[in-house]
C-alpha cells in the first residue's frame, strides 16, 4: 500500500500538536519499517520512553482518525499476489506494525487470504533484527536459502541480510534505489508486477 505520505503528514501534524521541531519527509521516510517505539525514540530522542508512549498514541489517533490521506494499493499489487500463489508461492507478511493495525488494513484490502503467515513489530524484535523472518521460515517450514524478502526500506533489506535471506529492493515505497543498493539487494524494481521478471 502507498501509506508514505499519509504516515509522513501524521508524523508532522503530531510535531506540530506538541510545539515540537516538524521532522523533515525524509526524516519520516527513514523511520518506516521499524517498530513505532524504535521511530518515535529515533525522530524524538530527547523524550522519555514514558513520553513516547503518549506521543505514540496521539500519533495513532491522527493516523485512525484525524487524517484522511488515502494509503491505496500500488497499481498490479493484488494481481502479482494472485499470480504468485496460482505458482505456488508461499507468501508472508513482516512487518513494522502492529498486530492490531496489520489486522485492520488486511481486513480493509481483502487481502489477507493470500497469505500464510505473519509477523508484526509487537510480536518480535524490530527490523533490521532478523527474528520476524526467523520465525515465518520456521512456522512454514522453509529454509533461508529457499526465501525471498521484498522490501522497499533499508531496514527490509537489511533484516534480510541478517537472515542469511536473498532480497530485492523496491524503489516506489520508503527509500529510494540509492539507498536500497547500500544493502545490496538481488535487483531493485519500480513496480509490482517487475518482481516477476526476477522469479
Amino acid at each position: 500500500m502507498d501509506s508514505i505520505d499519509k504516515i509522513v503528514i501524521c508524523m508532522q501534524a503530531l510535531a506540530q500538536e506538541l510545539e515540537l521541531a516538524v521532522p523533515s519527509d525524509q526524516a519520516v521516510r527513514d523511520i518506516i519499517g521499524l517498530s513505532m517505539p524504535l521511530a518515535m525514540a529515533q525522530l524524538f530522542p530527547q523524550f522519555s520512553d514514558d513520553e513516547r508512549g503518549h506521543m505514540m498514541g496521539r500519533y495513532r489517533e491522527h493516523y485512525l482518525m484525524l487524517n484522511g490521506t488515502p494509503s491505496p494499493l500500488f497499481d498490479g499489487v493484488e494481481t502479482l499476489l494472485a499470480s504468485l500463489r496460482e505458482q505456488g508461492y508461499r507468501l508472508a507478511i513482516a512487518t513494522g506494525k502492529a498486530r492490531a493495525g496489520l489486522e485492520r488494513i488486511l481486513a480493509e484490502t481483502g487481502l489477507g487470504h493470500y497469505f500464510d503467515a505473519s509477523r508484526c513489530a509487537d510480536e518480535t524484535h524490530s527490523k533490521p533484527h532478523p527474528q520476524m523472518l526467523s520465525e515465518i521460515l520456521a512456522e512454514l517450514g522453509v529454509c533461508a536459502e529457499k526465501a525471498l524478502m521484498i522490501g522497499d526500506s533499508l531496514h527490509d533489506l537489511n533484516m534480510a541480510n541478517n537472515a542469511g535471506i536473498a532480497a530485492i529492493g523496491v524503489n516506489y515505497g520508503a527509500h529510494s534505489a540509492e539507498q536500497l543498493t547500500r544493502a545490496e539487494p538481488l535487483a531493485i524494481i519500480s513496480s509490482p508486477i517487475e518482481l516477476l521478471t526476477h522469479l
